[in-house]
């Protein structure tokens, strides 16, 4: 699998690349897929190259299991529509935006091949059989396991794991972690010491991830709805979005991150994948 430098919001490709986005979600996504392989198992065999992660095919479980500890995007829009129920899951009443859930909420959606995914409930999932009761035990409780160690491991880094979402597959019976867990395009993020100062508007400026790509957009009239353009992403504009993967890359690793040389991507690639197939 490559990482490209591609981003996409409300199920579309946006027309501007990000400047070393896809060589930060690659190492991220790596970083935590070895810490966890111990509590979940996954399809990752190596990284061969900044960009390129090698692993196990598996069929996919065409649902993704979203969890959220905190009243923030999705869930706070829904909220504030006066709604309680969501993916069948009742919210307490009385929170403000990016209150803490009492317990993390498991709220599942679609996986769709084309369109958008769409919020399901776990009734739902079981009587369309789309997985069945025993695998569901089993997905819920792989994501409560990774979900309590991203939490874990971004408060001793200085940050708040708020939601996120984990893609699961079989290899024959098994059911195995794919694609990429914890990054910033799957994930969001609050500074702790912001969120502690009880500030919704500092809790919200110190945020990491996609909802500030998607909060720009809804401010500049597109949200993926018929009819609606794509604008333009200014250069500045482009460059901050890159700051801040990059920025989450060395906060959440503590590591810095080495930009790999893009004079010629795929030479690179092909390079680094070839040697090591030569020795594997």
């Amino acid at each position: 699998m490559i990482a490209t430098d591609r981003i996409s919001a409300f199920d579309h490709i946006l027309p501007k690349p990000i400047p070393y986005k896809g060589q930060v979600l690659n190492q991220i996504a790596r970083h935590f897929l070895d810490v966890t392989k111990d509590i979940v198992p996954n399809w990752l065999i190596a990284t061969p190259d900044p960009n390129v992660s090698i692993g196990l095919k598996a069929e996919s479980i065409k649902i993704e299991m979203v969890i959220r500890g905190y009243l923030a995007g999705h869930a706070w829009r829904t909220y504030k529509s006066v709604e309680r129920l969501l993916c069948g899951v009742r919210m307490p009443d009385g929170l403000k935006e990016n209150d803490r859930f009492p317990v993390p909420i498991i709220t599942p959606t679609t996986k769709a091949s084309e369109g958008h995914d769409m919020d399901i409930s776990v009734d739902e999932i079981l009587s369309r059989n789309i997985v069945s009761k025993e695998d569901w035990d089993i997905l819920e409780s792989y994501t409560r396991a990774l979900f309590e160690k991203g939490s874990r491991m971004a408060n001793e880094r200085g940050l708040i794991l708020v939601d996120t979402k984990y893609e699961f597959g079989k290899v024959g019976d098994k059911i195995i972690l794919i694609d990429e867990i914890h990054t910033p395009d799957s994930s969001r993020y609050f500074y702790l010491d912001g969120y502690q100062k009880d500030s919704p508007i500092t809790k919200h400026n110190n945020s990491f991830q996609k909802e500030f790509v998607r909060e720009w957009l809804i401010q500049n009239n597109f949200q993926g709805l018929d009819g609606q353009k794509i604008p333009d992403l200014p250069l500045s504009f482009v460059e901050e979005i890159s700051g801040r993967y990059i920025k989450l890359y060395e906060i959440i690793t503590g590591q810095k991150f080495e930009k790999a040389d893009t004079d010629n991507i795929e030479k690179r690639i092909k390079a680094n994948v070839n040697k090591w197939l030569k020795y594997n």
